[in-house]
């Protein structure tokens, strides 16, 4: 256990992630947020983009990332990482929440995929963390336990909805709200960017495994949330489904296996992720819920830190869900 607060700084504090980052940050006992940088905002007070700050605290943005931080969490775009990584010392511990590392560390450093529930060892010993992405969060945490045993079949389908944040900060035509709202679509089909790292991690969990997730992503209108609903034959092992979804998160803080029906209010404003599961025979249906800026995001880049460090788990993330 850490004596000394955790000097912290977020690279890209302007966005979803990095408000999330700032409030989960603000309720942790062992951190001091050194510095939150935006280049577009720099100089403004922290609240004055993220609203729900206001009287929580007298930051501003700075221009440029300081390197007076033991952790570092960066939420800048896909494809700068690398760079902005690359002007840390060593010392630093890096926690990115962008897709560049998930799948390969760069020539400098070593990177740890930051799945707690399935990676967690690896996590506790890791200097550097490339959180997972909120779909990959929500479809792997369903999956990962019939893969340890086995008995992923060769075809998934997954219907996937997520709310509007999950698009970013930045105005288009699928995030304005007269497109949003009462309306619903598909984007991206059968070829989103997370099921690369959905069939590595998979691939570890069942050595060979080849099979196709046949992935439907759909824009929702809500604001945050994703629920993923997943079906799959299992011919012998269907009934399996629940009891090894039980027995492999028995001991997890944050992730909660239901066969009663799972909503997203049970969810959001948590860390929290709950499977529902139902049988027909030899088909199963696993439905996920979390919240994609929290265990999809930034509650799991707290929860990546909290074990890195050796702090409990659940520090800084005790909140809980508004139903209504």
């Amino acid at each position: 256990m850490l004596s000394m607060k955790i000097r912290v700084g977020i690279v890209g504090g302007a966005g979803y992630t990095g408000g999330e980052l700032l409030r989960l940050s603000l309720l942790h006992q062992s951190v001091a947020i050194q510095w939150v940088q935006s280049e577009s905002n720099a100089g403004k007070p922290v609240w004055m983009v993220h609203r729900d700050l206001l009287g929580e605290t007298d930051l501003h943005f700075t221009a440029t990332a300081a390197h007076d931080a033991d952790v570092v969490f960066i939420c800048s775009g896909h494809g700068s990482s690398a760079m902005v990584a690359a002007g840390f010392h060593q010392s630093v511990r890096i926690i990115d929440l962008s897709q560049d590392f998930r799948l390969q560390s760069p020539p400098d450093r070593t990177f740890v995929y930051g799945l707690c529930e399935v990676n967690r060892d690896a996590i506790v010993a890791a200097h550097n963390i490339a959180n997972p992405g909120c779909f990959a969060t929500a479809i792997q945490l369903a999956l990962a336990p019939l893969a340890a045993a086995g008995i992923l079949p060769a075809h998934i389908n997954v219907v996937c909805t997520t709310g509007a944040t999950g698009a970013g900060q930045s105005m288009s035509r699928t995030s304005h709200y007269a497109w949003r709202d009462n309306n619903l679509s598909v984007y991206k089909p059968f070829q989103h960017q997370h099921l690369a790292e959905i069939n590595s991690t998979l691939g570890r969990l069942q050595p060979g495994y080849t099979g196709k997730i046949a992935m439907l992503p759909q824009r929702g209108a809500f604001a945050r949330g994703i629920l993923a609903c997943i079906s799959m034959t299992i011919p012998g092992n269907a009934h399996r489904v629940y009891d090894l979804l039980a027995g492999y998160y028995s001991n997890s803080r944050f992730v909660k296996v239901t066969n009663e029906p799972a909503d997203l209010k049970q969810v959001v404003n948590t860390n929290k992720c709950v499977l529902e599961t139902a049988t027909d025979g030899d088909d199963v249906m696993i439905v996920s819920v979390i919240d994609n800026l929290l265990k999809g995001a930034g509650g799991q880049a707290v929860q990546n830190m909290n074990l890195m460090l050796g702090l409990p788990e659940d520090e800084g993330l005790r909140l809980k869900a508004s139903a209504f």
